[in-house]
């Protein structure tokens, strides 16, 4: 199993022309391609937030996870 080859992906054009039409193919490609350039943003800020540095300070998804976790007990105020 190698890469793909040119025919592959001229099939693949194809099914992906039938299956969304021409009018949605451009938005599909579009937004397909925006989400790339998220993922390999993201990708590339993770080793920066992952440095030594950082170590210290409390990541940001446990300050998430934190921030939305919720109390089954009454707050001072309540009772």
């Amino acid at each position: 199993m190698g890469a793909l080859s040119p025919t592959h992906l001229i099939i693949i054009l194809i099914v992906a022309l039938l299956i969304l039409g021409p009018g949605k193919l451009p938005e599909t490609g579009a937004a397909l391609g925006k989400a790339m350039r998220e993922l390999r943003r993201s990708m590339a800020d993770e080793p920066a937030a992952a440095s030594p540095d950082a170590a210290g300070s409390p990541s940001a998804s446990s300050a998430v996870a934190d921030a939305t976790t919720v109390s089954s007990e009454p707050s001072v105020q309540e009772r």
